[in-house]
């Protein structure tokens, strides 16, 4: 009888230990990335001393059920008066959680970094400087100079996002690096906006 016991807690102390083992081994949940529904870009006139003035222009792209890359949210054109410098500030948000996704991005500047692509800096319409905190090359915050002699109206303003880059990559500290996918990384935002400059 005493044998009997001993056996079964034997095989009850191995169904434990296989029932555990099984639990261990299970796949681990990946890190999804955190879900954007709005970016927005917000211009306020920088004088000739580099002061605020003026009211604060903003311009959106959004879309409710998140902005995904490669696809085309709902976005409004930037409109910017020529010969003008604009300090711009990029707000990111998930309206669904009510969640602020630009002070993760803060908080993680050394994984982060927006890049500006476009017609407008092709052409030299804008010319765009990183002026974030610290001097980081991160973009939430940057000063925008418009050109005054610009020869046309229509434009677009490519805006990037990208995670886990090398910032020491070359060229990666240019705000205008075309080629950001050669510094590593992935792509948090690829967003399009169509500038009108007045």
């Amino acid at each position: 009888m005493k044998n009997l016991k001993k056996v079964s807690l034997y095989l009850l102390a191995l169904l434990a230990f296989g029932f555990a083992s099984c639990e261990s081994e299970d796949p681990e949940k990946e890190n999804e990335g955190e879900l954007i529904t709005d970016v927005t870009l917000k211009f306020q006139e920088l004088n000739g001393s580099n002061a605020l003035v003026g009211d604060v222009l903003s311009f959106k792209a959004s879309d409710p059920q998140g902005i995904e890359v490669g696809k085309t949210p709902n976005v409004q054109s930037i409109s910017l008066t020529k010969g003008k410098k604009y300090q711009m500030t990029i707000e990111v948000t998930n309206s669904i959680e009510g969640e602020d996704i630009t002070q993760e991005i803060l908080e993680e500047a050394e994984e982060h970094q927006f890049f500006f692509l476009g017609q407008v800096f092709d052409s030299s319409f804008f010319s765009i400087q990183y002026a974030d905190a610290g001097g980081i090359a991160l973009g939430v915050k940057t000063n925008v100079t418009v050109s005054a002699s610009t020869g046309t109206n229509n434009s677009s303003m490519r805006v990037v996002l990208r995670h886990d880059l090398d910032k020491n990559f070359p060229g990666a500290s240019n705000p205008n690096f075309a080629n950001f996918v050669q510094a590593g990384g992935e792509t948090d935002l690829d967003i399009t906006f169509p500038v009108i400059l007045n």
